[in-house]
């Protein structure tokens, strides 16, 4: 029976971290020119406000065993993107990756009185339950823009 899953914000100062998380999300992303190692360690880079940008990881015993990213879309609108989302395979299938999206949520309305986040997935269902919706009706490959509005 694997150990509790424990949830933080990825420390600024955490290189380890960074650094194995990056090859988690490397590895989990097969489109090296989408993906490439160089975006990938921007993105789990802070950004100061009010572009912030931050990384959730997931560990178990102490191994991160999945990464979630968020950041600021628009802060003016209050609009925030959750993207760059991956479980180690060994982990799959144990609940960490919707741990990471409520983890990322929880985060945006306690920051924030109102406003909207994004997902670009291929799990619809996993996000309607958590309250997203569909937006428009053009599908990207597999994946739809999913949207949820909150306030206070």
């Amino acid at each position: 029976m694997p150990g509790p899953l424990a949830i933080t914000l990825l420390p600024a100062d955490d290189h380890n971290g960074r650094m194995a998380a990056a090859t988690l999300l490397e590895t989990a992303f097969a489109d090296g020119g989408r993906y490439a190692r160089s975006r990938i360690l921007t993105q789990l880079s802070p950004e100061v406000p009010p572009f912030y940008r931050h990384a959730f990881i997931a560990r178990r015993e102490g191994d991160i065993v999945g990464v979630g990213c968020l950041k600021a879309a628009d802060w003016a609108s209050d609009t925030h993107i959750l993207h760059l989302s991956a479980v180690t395979e060994a982990a799959r299938g144990q609940g960490i990756a919707r741990a990471l999206v409520c983890a990322r949520i929880a985060w945006v309305r306690e920051h924030f009185d109102c406003g909207r986040l994004l997902v670009s997935t291929a799990h619809t269902r996993r996000f309607v339950r958590l309250g997203f919706r569909s937006v428009g009706t053009h599908a990207a490959g597999e994946r739809r823009l999913m949207m949820m509005e909150f306030s206070r």
